[in-house]
């Protein structure tokens, strides 16, 4: 039985973690970190968990964690991770951390990005991009995983077999997307109460998004280059969900543009023994409705000849696939278990 330890457990991917490993047979939930409510009955902070979890909230004390458990998830704000850990604790320990804090390669583009200093470079180098359908093969040795963001992971997954098969033009990228509104995390902020929100959409991050680098890192190794793309994020009035659509220009062989059996095919290349990644039927497209809760990413195209356009398009939830599942999976790389062990939960719907 793999001990965890969750630090952050009471913001909304903490509580995801801690939701799908209720059904985790591998899995023991042994701390349940968080700061705000210490000494505070787990099912008093989140009553969904009543008589299912009697524990009290601890500290995030990651020095005495790392002693108790085999795999510590971080559910936290960028920063507290890379300020708490060490090499003492990396003996001990594999580390999930579900902030930014690891997943850039260079510090000085952390830095700028994000605003604050980074507090751990040495670690940097080893640490494993968790996105388990590109990096499965590095993740299964790795003592740092740094679990991607919901915007990337879905915009990274709709493009990435276009990209590595030379399909399309990425520094020609545009990418749009609509997040529900838990991706804001659960802290009180007045963009976020409901009547700023309901009925109402509207962009944010315009050209400064801090998931930009992040998604032009990956999809330029996939590119074999740097490349610079448009990201756009949205709010959307709904609780969950990611729906990304992505505009690049095709690049002609011979002068003639890609079929769109040569697009499916791409897709199925990389995808088609993927359990979490479904690539929809021709004419079919993606909608947040039908991943809600679970861990499945769906992906559908349509290319545009007038335009010589490929739009892609892909829909995850945010908080599963997003963050705590995707989480969870990584965790079951990290061990050697079944990779989709916790996670096959059909979408609900309504």
């Amino acid at each position: 039985m793999i001990k965890v330890g969750i630090i952050g457990a009471t913001g909304y991917a903490g509580a995801e973690i801690v939701r799908l490993l209720m059904g985790h047979k591998d899995a023991e939930i042994v701390w349940y970190g968080s700061r705000s409510f210490i000494d505070k009955k787990y099912s008093d902070v989140y009553r969904n968990m009543f008589e299912i979890v009697e524990d009290k909230c601890l500290d995030d004390n990651m020095e005495e964690l790392a002693s108790k458990v085999d795999v510590i998830f971080t559910a936290t704000p960028q920063g507290l991770c890379a300020s708490l850990v060490n090499e003492d604790i990396l003996k001990k320990v594999k580390i999930i951390d579900l902030s930014a804090d690891f997943r850039l390669k260079d510090v000085s583009v952390y830095e700028e990005w994000y605003k604050i200093e980074h507090k751990a470079p040495q670690f940097i180098d080893e640490a494993v991009y968790g996105l388990c359908e590109i990096n499965r093969d590095k993740i299964k040795d790795a003592r740092i995983v740094a679990n991607p963001g919901c915007y990337t992971t879905c915009s990274i997954l709709t493009a990435y077999p276009l990209v590595k098969e030379g399909l399309i033009d990425p520094n020609t990228l545009i990418v749009d997307a609509l997040s529900g509104v838990s991706g804001a995390g659960r802290g009180a902020k007045i963009a976020n109460l409901y009547c700023e929100v309901n009925e109402s959409a509207k962009p944010y991050g315009v050209a400064n998004h801090r998931h930009t680098p992040e998604i032009e890192e990956q999809l330029g190794y996939a590119a074999g280059e740097e490349i610079r793309i448009n990201f756009t994020p949205h709010l959307a009035p709904m609780n969950r969900g990611i729906l990304a659509t992505e505009y690049a220009t095709l690049v002609k062989k011979d002068g003639k543009l890609p079929t769109a059996a040569e697009v499916r095919a791409a897709y199925d290349k990389y995808y088609k023994n993927e359990k979490f990644v479904r690539v929809l039927p021709d004419g079919e497209y993606p909608e947040t409705r039908w991943v809600e809760t679970s861990n499945y990413v769906d992906i559908g195209f349509k290319i545009d000849e007038r335009t010589g356009r490929i739009i892609m398009m892909g829909a995850l939830d945010n908080l599963v696939k997003g963050a705590a599942g995707q989480a969870v999976q990584n965790m079951n790389i990290l061990f050697g278990l079944k990779e989709s062990e916790g996670l096959e939960i059909v979408p609900c719907f309504p």
